[in-house]
C-alpha cells in the first residue's frame, strides 16, 4: 500500500512539473507572437526599416565578397612583372596583368603602360589608377552611411506620428477617455524608434568594418606604387 502511495504521488509530481513545462512553453511562445504583432502594428514605417535593412545587408555582403577578391595577393606577381621588365616582354606583363584582373594588377598594367616615362610620370599614372580603383570599392558605401543615420530618424519620424494619432484619438473620445487608448498608442508608437535603432546600429558596425577594409586596401595600393616604381627604374 505504501509502494502504492509512493508511485502515485510520484505519477502526479511528474504530471505537474510536465505541465509547468509546457505553461512555460506556451508563454515563451505567446512572447514571440506579441513582438511580432508588435512589430506589425508599427505601420509602414516598420516595412521602410525593413527595406533598409535588406539593402544594408545586401550592400554589406556584396562589399565584402568584392574585399575579399581584391585582397588575393599571388606572392609570385611582383616577381614575375619585375623579370618580365627586365628581360624587355611588356607584352607578356601586360597578358599577366590581364589575367590576374586584380586592383594591384590593374594599377600593375598601367605602371607598365607607362615603362618608357620617367619614374614621377609613372607614379602619377598609377596612382590616378589607384583612385579609379579606391571609387570603385567605395562603391555602396555612402548607402549604408545613409541608412545607419537615417534609418534612426525614420524611426523617431513613426514614433512622432504615433502619438499624434494616439492624442488625436484621446481628444476625439470626448469625456469617455480610456487610459489604456493613450498607453497603447504611445506603446505602438515607441516600436519604430526601436526598429529604427537596431537598423541604425547594425548599418553603422557594418559601415565602419567596411571602411576599414577599405583603408587596408588603400595602403596595400600605396606600398605596391612605391615598389613597383622603384623597381621599374632599376
Amino acid at each position: 500500500m505504501f509502494l502504492q502511495t509512493t508511485s502515485i504521488a510520484q505519477t502526479l509530481g511528474d504530471t505537474v512539473a510536465q505541465s509547468q513545462v509546457a505553461v512555460q512553453l506556451a508563454e515563451e511562445t505567446s512572447n514571440r507572437i506579441n513582438m511580432l504583432e508588435m512589430a506589425v502594428k508599427g505601420g509602414w514605417i516598420m516595412i521602410v526599416l525593413l527595406i533598409l535593412s535588406l539593402i544594408c545587408f545586401y550592400i554589406f555582403f556584396n562589399r565584402l565578397a568584392v574585399y575579399r577578391k581584391a585582397a588575393v595577393k599571388d606572392p609570385s606577381f611582383f616577381d614575375r612583372i619585375k623579370d618580365y621588365m627586365k628581360n624587355g616582354e611588356t607584352k607578356s606583363a601586360l597578358i599577366l596583368c590581364r589575367a590576374t584582373n586584380t586592383p594591384l594588377s590593374r594599377i600593375a598594367e598601367k605602371g607598365i603602360g607607362l615603362a618608357d616615362r620617367d619614374a614621377k610620370d609613372i607614379q602619377m599614372g598609377m596612382e590616378n589608377a589607384a583612385n579609379i580603383e579606391i571609387a570603385k570599392l567605395e562603391k555602396g558605401l555612402s548607402g549604408v552611411s545613409t541608412i545607419a543615420s537615417g534609418a534612426p530618424m525614420i524611426g523617431f519620424l513613426g514614433t512622432v506620428t504615433g502619438m499624434v494619432r494616439a492624442f488625436w484619438e484621446m481628444a476625439n473620445a470626448g469625456n469617455n477617455i480610456d487610459i489604456s487608448l493613450l498607453s497603447g498608442g504611445i506603446y505602438e508608437a515607441l516600436i519604430t524608434t526601436v526598429g529604427g535603432l537596431i537598423v541604425g546600429i547594425i548599418a553603422l558596425f557594418a559601415y565602419n568594418y567596411l571602411v576599414t577594409r577599405v583603408d587596408w586596401l588603400v595602403n596595400e595600393m600605396e606600398s605596391f606604387i612605391q615598389d613597383f616604381t622603384v623597381n621599374l627604374g632599376k
